[in-house]
C-alpha cells in the first residue's frame, strides 16, 4: 500500500504577525488568538489541543484532550492519574500541548509544566458535568486492557447501580492538572512557506522574551 502525497499543498494567505502587534504577555496573545478561533464559524472544538508526554516506555506520546479553563497562571484539563497519560506526567511533567486551527491558518504550541490541581478545584469542576460523564469516570479504568466492550457496559452498569439516586463523588484518582508555560510559540501561515513564527520565553524574572523564528 502507498499513496504519494508530495503533490499536496496549500498556500496560505489569511492573516500576518508582526511583533508590532504581540503584547508583552503570551497570555494576552492567546486570549484574542482564542476567542477569535472560538467566534469564527470556521473552527469547531476551539478548546480540542493535543498534549505529548513522555511515556514509561521511552517513546513520546501524544493525544486530543480537551482545555477546560485557562487563566494567566496557564493552561487546566482534567484526566484519569491512573491512565497513560497521567502516569506519564507523574514520572516527566515537562510536556508539550498545541492548538492547530487550519480553516485560520494557525497554530500554537505551548511547553511547559504540569502540576496537579487543587483537590477542591478538581472537585468543584467535577461537579458541573453530566451525570452520565461522572459514572464514565468511575467505570473507566482509563488506559487499562479490557477484554470486550460488553466489560466496559458491565461496569458502568456497576456504577449506575451504586450511585442510583445518589450524589456521585469525585473519583480520587480522577482530577485537573494546571499547565504553567515556559514557552509559547504562535504560528500563522503566510505565502510561499515564509510564515510567521513568533515565540515568548519566560526569564527568571518571570518576565517574556519575544522573539521571531525562521520558518
Amino acid at each position: 500500500m502507498a499513496k504519494d502525497l508530495s503533490n499536496y499543498r496549500k498556500s496560505y494567505e489569511k492573516e500576518e504577525l508582526l511583533e508590532s502587534n504581540c503584547p508583552e504577555n503570551p497570555m494576552e496573545l492567546f486570549q484574542k488568538w482564542f476567542i477569535n478561533a472560538d467566534n469564527s464559524e470556521v473552527v469547531e472544538e476551539t478548546n480540542a489541543m493535543t498534549i505529548a508526554t513522555i511515556g514509561k516506555d521511552g517513546f513520546p506520546k501524544s493525544r486530543v484532550v480537551l482545555l477546560k479553563k485557562y487563566t494567566w497562571e496557564g493552561f487546566i484539563f482534567y484526566t484519569n492519574y491512573n491512565s497513560e497519560k497521567g502516569k506519564a506526567i507523574e514520572d516527566n511533567n515537562h510536556i508539550c500541548i498545541s492548538f492547530f486551527w487550519p480553516a485560520l491558518e494557525q497554530q500554537i504550541i505551548i511547553k511547559g509544566v504540569a502540576e496537579k490541581l487543587a483537590e477542591n478545584l478538581s472537585d468543584g469542576y467535577f461537579e458541573s458535568r453530566p451525570d452520565g460523564s461522572k459514572l464514565g469516570a468511575w467505570a473507566s479504568e482509563q488506559s487499562k486492557v479490557v477484554s470486550s466492550r460488553e466489560e466496559l457496559d458491565e461496569n458502568l452498569k456497576t456504577f449506575e447501580q451504586k450511585f442510583e439516586g445518589k450524589e456521585i463523588p469525585r473519583p480520587k484518582h480522577w482530577g485537573g492538572f494546571l499547565v504553567k508555560p515556559v514557552s509559547l510559540e504562535f504560528w500563522q501561515g503566510r505565502p510561499n512557506r515564509m510564515h510567521d513564527r513568533i515565540k515568548y520565553s519566560l526569564q527568571e524574572d518571570f518576565s517574556w522574551k519575544l522573539e521571531r523564528l525562521a520558518p
